[in-house]
C-alpha cells in the first residue's frame, strides 16, 4: 500500500497558474505541494510557449533592425549575418534562468516540489509516479489541477516533429526554412511567422476563415493584415489544407478554396489551429468530473471547484481564453476561495496581446461586439503618426481605438495596434477595472513625448461624439 504524505493543497502542474497558486497558498498558511512531470518547472509558458517565443521575437526584431534599418538612424554595421545557433542558445538561456527562478520562488516559500506524473486517485488523494519507482501517495484537503494545454492535431496533418510541426518544434528549427507554411491565422501562427519571416523565410499563412486573428477588433485586424503583408507575409484566406505529405525533405500540401485545389510545397509546415486541455492520465474520467462535451474543458463554479468536492481546476483546463495571465489570476482566486477569502477574476478586463511588430493589444468589447449587443457607443481613435515619440523611434504604424458607452461615457473597450501596445494596455485594463470614463482618461496627464499620449488623444476624440453636443 502506498504511504500517504499529508498536505493542505496539492497542485498538479507548475506553469503560470500552478506556481502562482502555490505561492499564494503558502502566503495564506496552506501546506502546499506542487507536482510537475517535467524536469524543469514553469509549464508550457516558460519552457515552450510565452517566454521562448518572445525571446525569439525580440532577437529576430533586432536582426531585422540591424540588417535593414540601422542605416537610416546613422548606424553603419557592415554586412550583418545570422548566427541562428547563438540565437537559439540565448533563447534557451533565458528559459533556463526563468525556470530556475520559479524553483527558487517555490523553495523560498517552503513549497514541496515533487517531480513525477500525477493522477487523482480519489477526492483528497493523488498518486505520483516517477520512472520505475514505487508510486508516492499524497493526501490533501484540496487538489488543484493546473496542467495547461497542448497543440491540437488535424486529421491528415499529424505532427511528425520535423516537417509537420507544432509551435514547440517551430521554436527550434536548426535552419531557417526557405518556405514556411502555417496552418491557422491566429496569434501563435502570426507570431512565429513573424520570427521566421524576419530571419529570411518566405511565409505563407493558410486560414479557413476570411480574415486573420478573428478575435481582434475588426479595424485592428484589417490593419494588422495590411502591415504583415507589407512585411512580406502571404495570406491564403478562406482556404483549407486538404492533406499534406512529406517527400524528399519537403511537405507537399493540397489546398482547397472555392471548390478549386492547388498544391504548394513547403520546407516546414506549422500547424497552429488551437490548443486543447491537457487532461490525459489525470483521472478525471474515472472520477466523473464534469467537462464540456465539445472541448473537454473542466466545468467549474465561481470558486473554481469542479463537480467533485475538493477538486479544483484553472487555466487552460477550464473555459475562457487560454492565456498565461488568466491562469495566474485564476490560481490566486482559487486558493483564496479555499482559504475562505473572496477570490475572483473579472473576465471582462482580461487583456489579450499579439506580439507581432507592431504589437497588438486589446481589452474589453470590440466594436463588433458592442454593435451585436446593441449598446449605444462612441469611438475615438488616434494614429501613432500623430505622436512625437513614434516619429523619433521611426514606428508610426497603427493607432489607438477607444470605445465608450454613448450615454454614460464609461469605457467599454480599448484596442491598440502599434509600438509598445503590450505595455500600454495595462493602463486601459486599470481604467476598465475602476469603471473609468473616456473623460477620466482624457483629463489624465500623460508624459510627453510618449506613446501613451495616443491613448489620451483617442479619449479626447471620443468626447467629440455627437451625443455631447446635443
Amino acid at each position: 500500500m502506498t504511504q500517504q504524505v499529508q498536505f493542505d493543497l496539492v497542485i498538479i502542474g507548475s506553469g503560470p497558474g500552478g506556481y502562482v497558486a502555490a505561492v499564494r497558498a503558502a502566503q495564506l498558511g496552506l501546506k502546499t505541494a506542487v507536482v510537475e512531470k517535467n524536469s524543469r518547472l514553469g509549464g508550457v509558458c516558460l519552457n515552450v510557449g510565452c517566454i521562448p517565443s518572445k525571446a525569439m521575437l525580440d532577437s529576430s526584431e533586432y536582426y531585422h533592425l540591424a540588417k535593414d534599418r540601422f542605416a537610416e538612424y546613422g548606424i553603419k554595421t557592415g554586412k550583418v549575418t545570422l548566427d541562428l545557433a547563438a540565437m537559439l542558445a540565448r533563447k534557451d538561456k533565458v528559459v533556463e534562468a526563468l525556470t530556475e527562478n520559479v524553483r527558487k520562488l517555490l523553495e523560498g516559500n517552503n513549497i514541496e516540489i515533487i517531480h513525477g506524473t500525477a493522477k487523482v486517485a480519489a477526492p483528497g488523494r493523488v498518486e505520483v509516479k516517477a520512472g520505475r519507482q514505487k508510486p508516492t501517495g499524497l493526501s490533501a484537503k484540496y487538489i488543484l489541477l493546473a496542467t495547461g494545454s497542448e497543440p491540437m492535431e488535424v486529421k491528415g496533418l499529424e505532427f511528425d516533429g520535423k516537417h509537420i510541426v507544432s509551435s514547440t518544434e517551430a521554436l527550434a528549427f536548426e535552419a531557417v526554412p526557405k518556405h514556411l507554411g502555417i496552418v491557422g491565422g491566429g496569434y501563435i501562427g502570426l507570431e512565429l511567422g513573424s520570427v521566421w519571416r524576419r530571419l529570411g523565410s518566405k511565409v505563407t499563412v493558410i486560414e479557413m476563415l476570411p480574415r486573420i486573428a478573428t478575435t481582434l477588433d475588426g479595424q485592428v485586424g484589417r490593419t494588422l493584415d495590411r502591415i504583415l503583408k507589407k512585411q512580406g507575409m502571404v495570406f491564403n484566406l478562406s482556404t483549407r489544407v486538404v492533406e499534406a505529405k512529406v517527400a524528399h525533405d519537403q511537405v507537399k500540401a493540397v489546398l482547397e478554396s472555392g471548390g478549386k485545389t492547388e498544391e504548394m510545397t513547403f520546407d516546414r509546415l506549422l500547424v497552429s489551429v488551437g490548443r486543447r486541455p491537457l487532461t490525459r492520465g489525470l483521472g478525471i474520467d474515472e472520477l466523473n468530473i464534469a467537462t464540456e462535451p465539445q472541448t473537454g474543458r473542466i466545468l467549474v463554479d465561481e470558486t473554481y471547484r469542479s463537480s467533485v468536492e475538493g477538486i479544483y481546476a484553472i487555466g487552460d483546463l477550464v473555459p475562457g481564453p487560454m492565456l498565461a495571465h488568466k491562469a495566474s489570476a485564476e490560481g490566486t482566486a482559487a486558493v483564496e476561495c479555499m482559504a475562505g477569502r473572496a477570490g475572483e477574476v473579472n473576465y471582462d478586463t482580461i487583456p489579450a496581446v499579439v506580439y507581432t511588430w507592431p504589437e497588438v493589444a486589446g481589452v474589453g468589447l470590440t466594436e463588433e461586439e458592442v454593435r451585436e449587443k446593441e449598446i449605444p457607443y462612441c469611438v475615438g481613435s488616434f494614429p501613432f503618426s500623430g505622436t512625437g515619440r513614434a516619429h523619433c523611434m521611426g514606428e508610426t504604424d497603427g493607432f489607438v481605438k477607444l470605445i465608450s458607452h454613448g450615454k454614460t461615457d464609461r469605457i467599454l473597450g480599448v484596442h491598440i495596434i502599434g509600438p509598445r501596445a503590450a505595455d500600454m494596455i495595462a493602463e486601459c485594463v486599470l481604467a476598465l477595472e475602476f469603471g473609468a470614463s473616456s473623460e477620466d482618461l482624457s483629463r489624465t496627464i500623460h508624459g510627453h513625448p510618449t506613446f501613451s499620449e495616443a491613448l489620451q488623444e483617442a479619449a479626447m476624440n471620443v468626447r467629440k461624439c455627437s451625443i455631447y453636443t446635443s
